[in-house]
Formats: C-alpha cells, sequence, structure tokens
C-alpha cells in the first residue's frame, strides 16, 4: 500500500468495506475502462448510458444514469484528485475536469481504496466525503450502502463474467 488509508468521520462519512473475490487490479480497471463502467455502475434496472474517464489528476470522469424505461434521471460530473493505479481512486462532484469548481446537489468526494487480501481477492473500501452531517445524512437515506453494495456486487459479477 503506497498511501495512507482514509480516517473515518463518522458525522461526515460514510463507508462501505468488502472482501471480494476479485484482484485489485481487476477491480481498478473495472472502475477505469468506460465500457466496463456501463456494465455495472447503476444498480440495475437502471442503466449507464455514457461514460467519459479521463484518469489523471485533475481528469473527468462522467457517468449518465438512465431509468429502466431508458429515460435520463442523472448526469454526473467530477473531477479525479489522485490515482494509485491498483490501488486508490479519489474523485470530487464539488469540480469538474481540470479542477474547476461546480455546483450541484450534495457535493461529495469518493475515496475508492482496494487492498490485497491474500486470498487472491482484495478488500474493496469506498467512503463518500460529505461537507456536513446533513449532507451525509441525505446520501445515507438516499441509499449509500444498498445502492453501492449493490454495484459492487455488479462489478465482481462483470469481472468474473470476463
Amino acid at each position: 500500500m503506497t498511501f495512507t488509508p482514509h480516517p473515518v468521520n463518522a458525522d461526515l462519512d460514510l463507508e462501505l468495506v468488502r472482501d471480494v473475490p476479485v484482484s485489485p487490479q481487476a477491480v481498478f480497471e473495472a472502475w477505469t475502462d468506460p465500457a466496463s463502467v456501463k456494465q455495472w455502475f447503476a444498480p440495475r434496472p437502471y442503466s449507464i448510458s455514457l461514460c467519459e474517464i479521463d484518469l489523471r489528476p485533475g481528469g473527468g470522469f462522467r457517468t449518465i444514469m438512465n431509468d429502466p424505461d431508458g429515460e435520463q434521471m442523472m448526469d454526473g460530473t467530477s473531477c479525479y484528485l489522485e490515482v494509485i493505479p491498483n490501488e486508490r481512486l479519489v474523485w470530487t462532484t464539488a469540480l469538474a475536469a481540470d479542477y474547476r469548481p461546480q455546483t450541484g446537489d450534495m457535493p461529495f468526494t469518493a475515496i475508492l481504496e482496494l487492498a490485497d487480501n491474500g486470498s487472491g481477492g482484495c478488500t474493496y473500501r469506498a467512503i463518500a466525503v460529505h461537507q456536513d452531517p446533513d449532507a451525509a445524512k441525505q446520501h445515507a437515506e438516499m441509499g449509500f450502502h444498498e445502492g453501492w453494495g449493490t454495484v459492487v456486487d455488479q462489478l465482481v459479477e462483470h469481472v468474473r463474467g470476463k
């Protein structure tokens, strides 16, 4: 591990930790290949119709999510802050590409940390960092744990199906 794990603030951060049966390299690739992201990033029956990735600090990460009828329901744009291959991705919805400030509902920073667990898989740790306790509570009530839990299961399914 070449980074210090993010210390969780119980009032401001939401955390999902899972041991998954796929390597950190496979998880990182699934998170950084646009064609792959489109296969697993939205909880079914929702879908991702567009994924754009410029994988570098300051690069953009954009997805468009559609409802089961194919109607666009979310256009998410964010900016990568940190990229450590096979170990860590950090991005924020408070910024667009090239660190340009943007406004939006409930900005947060997402931290994905991956560590080899010694059994051929990895420990998958996703953290959503919020500005204030109300935003963290709102994100939790919107289904952070259920939604992010579902998509990590779909990610594993996608990677193992290759």
